[in-house]
């Protein structure tokens, strides 16, 4: 069993935070999908394009922020976005308590938070690898990983008894709250942060906007992971609008069962999030990243075989308990590969523009797939997308390369 290792209090607050906010997140579990469904009568269009123009208008009013955030202090930025998520979000049951709930302010909320999520990533991904030290990266994001799996796998179950008792906006109400305390878990982490140093007679300039592109798409091994990580979520993501629509409106599923069906395999999230650093240790990060990325590939097209019933829910379950174990292990293995690949100065503005290109890339594809899913209906939409998932090992990089820090040896301790 693996020795847990003190990082340090400021890494705990903000591991504190990214946990209270990561529960309210999952208890939401399509919250809005639901709302569009079961409020405003929204079909597979709607609520493909509910998270689709979201994501792609939040990614553009996102644009600018890469160099803001880079020159200056991150912790207040971070307080900052949390505030704005929780007032956002506190607007949907405000407007549904009065019977004034529309498609169009889902639509600004999601917009809004998205803009903050990616502001808040870019943030508390140069926060981190600021506070942790550079042998120290994979074991954060593994803690990070497990938090998460461990909050996915609680929040979807609670999240839909919530609703199914206290009706469709509590688990809205939840999120916002967890904005709230994620806020209180930065500021805990003190207040005393260096300013960034700015080079003398620095100003902003256009060119800066795309300075974390430039590193991305001219690394030899940003480029094809990013290439990657496009087209996997991309396609992953694409698909749960359509299964939302299928489980809880086609096959009749409860909306317990449907957030079961998501949350029972996050065990799996758990075991992968485990065994990721000796793993690591025994394989090296580059070949486990490869083999991680590969063994996830097969799993999606399941999603189309989905039917009513006990079997149908049992599918579902086992699709996504292989798919989650082999993400569990590739996604904190990427992110420390993605760390170390980032010079210092240019963390923020790398780590904005990834955020925004997956942005771009799971709303482009989920508009594609709820119009695909339109006019084939959507067992088809999932096929294509379970065999186009079969082909993202082949963007995945082939070749280690040095890091843009100096080296370090894994502790397996």
């Amino acid at each position: 069993m693996e020795r847990r290792r003190p990082l340090g209090r400021q890494f705990e607050a903000l591991w504190a935070a990214y946990a209270v906010s990561a529960l309210g997140t999952w208890l939401a579990f399509d919250a809005f999908a639901l709302l569009a469904i079961q409020v405003l009568d929204a079909g597979p269009r709607a609520v493909s394009g509910l998270t689709a123009a979201g994501l792609a208008v939040a990614a553009a009013v996102a644009l600018p922020v890469g160099p803001w955030v880079e020159f200056h202090r991150k912790r207040p930025v971070m307080i900052a976005m949390d505030l704005l998520r929780c007032a956002m979000l506190l607007s949907v049951p405000a407007a549904y308590a009065v019977g004034a709930l529309t498609y169009a302010q889902l639509l600004a909320v999601v917009i809004v938070v998205g803009a903050a999520d990616i502001t808040f990533g870019a943030a508390s991904g140069a926060t981190l690898k600021a506070i942790v030290r550079k042998e120290d990266l994979l074991l954060a994001n593994g803690r990070f990983e497990s938090t998460n799996w461990t909050v996915s796998m609680l929040g979807p179950p609670l999240g839909g008894a919530a609703v199914g008792l206290f009706g469709p906006v509590v688990t809205v109400l939840a999120n916002a709250v967890s904005f709230l305390l994620s806020a209180v878990g930065i500021r805990a982490m003190g207040r005393h942060e260096a300013p960034p140093a700015r080079p003398d007679g620095h100003r902003p300039r256009l060119a800066e906007l795309f300075e974390g592109w430039r590193h991305i798409l001219t690394h030899p091994v940003l480029r094809p992971l990013f290439c990657h990580v496009l087209l996997a979520n991309g396609l992953v993501m694409a698909t749960m609008p359509l299964m939302a629509v299928r489980m809880l409106g086609q096959l009749g599923f409860a909306p317990w069962q449907y957030g079961l069906a998501f949350a029972a395999p996050c065990v799996g999230g758990l075991l992968g999030a485990r065994l990721v650093r000796p793993l690591v240790a025994r394989f090296g990060q580059h070949s486990i990243m490869l083999a991680a990325g590969v063994s996830r590939a097969p799993w999606l097209i399941g999603l189309a075989f989905v039917g009513p019933g006990t079997a149908g829910l049992a599918l579902v379950i086992a699709v996504e308990l292989g798919l989650i174990t082999c993400s569990a292990v590739f996604s904190p293995v990427s992110a420390t590969i993605r760390l170390q690949q980032i010079p210092t100065e240019l963390v923020a503005r790398t780590l904005t523009a990834w955020s925004i290109g997956t942005k771009l890339s799971i709303a482009g594809m989920t508009a594609l797939w709820g119009l695909l899913a339109g006019f084939t209906g959507s067992q088809v939409a999932l096929v294509v997308a379970g065999l186009l998932m079969l082909a993202t090992p082949l963007a995945l990089p082939r070749r280690e390369h040095a890091s843009a820090e100096p080296d370090f040896a894994y502790d397996t301790s």
